[in-house]
């Protein structure tokens, strides 16, 4: 096996898979910046004078209680921040915080020049290439998990992957909390639509970590999406999921969902205008709350195709938008939140170029939680199993580009030059021999001279070759161990929020 990777496959069966140990990259680029440092404070101004003119509505009693007592103006449901008090607030955001994960090796670090790299969460629908499009079921979210579990270029699994629907509704939750907790060791994404469905997320992963839910304040280990409602709304569920996660110390990605033209200005500066003020207004009440309380600027500004009215993703302007994102991230100090995401209905050609389009901006935008990173379709419809695996490939292409470069006497090849010759060729010389096996390694998740689909087909299109590689990695999977006595006090807790109904659908 060559150092540059590790094998997840044992015994007899397909081809051994090969990839990147787990570990999160740095990045070793400065962020690409998309606009002038004049035209970040100009946006900040203007979202700062729009949440203190016309303000935006809370819909939450309790939030606007807290809004109030911090020295916001509330009228009816409306609050509007004086730019005074969101300056303050914003001073106790800290700029870097860790995740904790039920195996340490997998405890992450957000902020600095690392990203984390997350699964897709959320979609109402699952697809592979044998049954097409579906409504997915617990048994297949429970093998998206696995999959999550086995790719090392992924750090965290995103909330879900997709709804069971063959589960209760109101119930549903607590057992995608628990395979979560016991499929897994990476660390895990929350739900916080509501009070009773976040709370049931951070008391249980306290029993999965041997604590309790104020003592996770100081050891964070949830991730939750508080998405605003656009334009200029908080509603309830999510008040209610923001204000218990910051109570107990756990981040949240403060996002709001700004489509130019649909639910933002059709101008980029006026879309980055609404969605400025709206994060801003998120990431005020986390430290109202809480001060200290671990926090992240989401950016989710794109546009619409105004024929139809259908978002658009991975477009020129989304890109653009993630980069300006990360410069008005930076410009406040808190970390930021980007996607990987495509309008695709298939895994096609547009589905890999609009995320890739989607990475580059999110990852050289200065991302440190890159949402969505492997398996969204469809707009976020739907969590494929084919382009997840693409995905992932993806992932480890940009951490190889993150590899430095190696300018040592030995890789500058002044001898193998010499050994060549003027008009000759370098695949014999010394200095090749010794590295062919290492030198320029596509890395993919598939042994491309033995993988059978190679030998049996010739040449296949990428999204048949990825069934069958998630297939031969799903193979791989081996649960990892979880305390027994952590595990009994979790299914006693599941039990009892069963019984009790577990949580409205706000």
């Amino acid at each position: 096996m060559s150092a540059r990777a590790r094998r997840t496959r044992r015994g007899s069966g397909p081809p051994p898979i090969e990839q990147a140990a787990f570990g999160q990259r740095r990045r070793p680029y400065r962020p690409v910046e998309v606009i002038t440092a004049d035209q970040v404070e100009a946006i900040h101004q203007a979202a700062l004078t729009l949440l203190s003119t016309q303000g935006f509505r809370a819909l939450d009693e309790r939030a606007r209680g807290l809004y109030r007592d911090a020295g916001a103006e509330v009228e009816d449901v409306t609050v509007r921040l004086d730019p005074g008090l969101v300056t303050e607030r914003l001073k106790t955001v800290p700029a870097s915080f860790t995740l904790a994960a039920r195996n340490p090796a997998h405890d992450l670090t957000v902020g600095g020049d690392l990203c984390v790299y997350a699964s897709v969460g959320g979609p109402a629908y699952v697809m592979d290439n044998d049954r097409g499009r579906r409504d997915g079921t617990f048994a297949e979210m429970q093998d998206y998990m696995r999959l999550v579990q086995v790719l090392n270029v992924l750090h965290q699994e995103g909330g879900c992957p997709f709804e069971p629907m063959d589960l209760p509704a109101n119930t549903r939750h607590l057992d995608i909390y628990r395979a979560q907790i016991t499929l897994l060791d990476k660390n895990w994404q929350t739900q916080t639509l509501g009070h009773k469905r976040t709370m049931d997320g951070i008391e249980m992963a306290a029993i999965a970590l041997g604590t309790t839910p104020e003592a996770l304040a100081d050891k964070p280990a949830l991730l939750g999406v508080i998405n605003t409602n656009s334009p200029l709304q908080l509603d309830i569920p999510m008040a209610e999921g923001l204000i218990a996660m910051a109570s107990h110390g756990q981040p949240v990605a403060i996002t709001p969902f700004t489509l130019a033209g649909a639910m933002a200005p059709v101008t980029l500066a006026g879309a980055l205008v609404q969605q400025h003020a709206e994060a801003l207004a998120g990431i005020v009440l986390t430290q109202i709350v809480r001060p200290g309380a671990p926090v992240l600027y989401g950016g989710f500004t794109s546009n619409v195709d105004m024929r139809s009215g259908s978002p658009a993703f991975g477009t020129p302007e989304y890109i653009k938008a993630a980069q300006a994102t990360g410069q008005l991230a930076r410009h406040i100090g808190v970390p930021f939140r980007s996607s990987n995401v495509n309008a695709a209905n298939e895994v096609d050609a547009q589905s890999a170029y609009e995320s890739m389009f989607a990475l580059w901006g999110a990852l050289m935008g200065g991302c440190h939680l890159l949402e969505h990173g492997a398996g969204w379709l469809h707009g976020g419809l739907t969590a494929s199993f084919e382009k997840l695996i693409l995905d992932a490939e993806m992932l480890q292409m940009m951490d190889a580009y993150y590899a430095p470069l190696d300018t040592s006497p030995d890789a500058l090849a002044l001898d193998a030059i010499a050994e060549a010759g003027p008009g000759g060729h370098f695949f014999g010389t010394a200095h090749t021999m010794e590295r062919y096996e290492t030198a320029f390694h596509t890395p993919l998740l598939s042994n491309w001279d033995n993988h059978p689909l190679w030998l049996e087909k010739g040449s296949i299109d990428a999204r048949t070759r990825a069934n069958g590689v998630w297939k031969s990695l799903l193979a791989t999977y081996e649960q990892p161990a979880f305390e027994p006595d952590r595990a009994e006090a979790l299914d006693a807790f599941v039990a009892r929020r069963t019984e009790e109904g577990g949580a409205p659908m706000n």
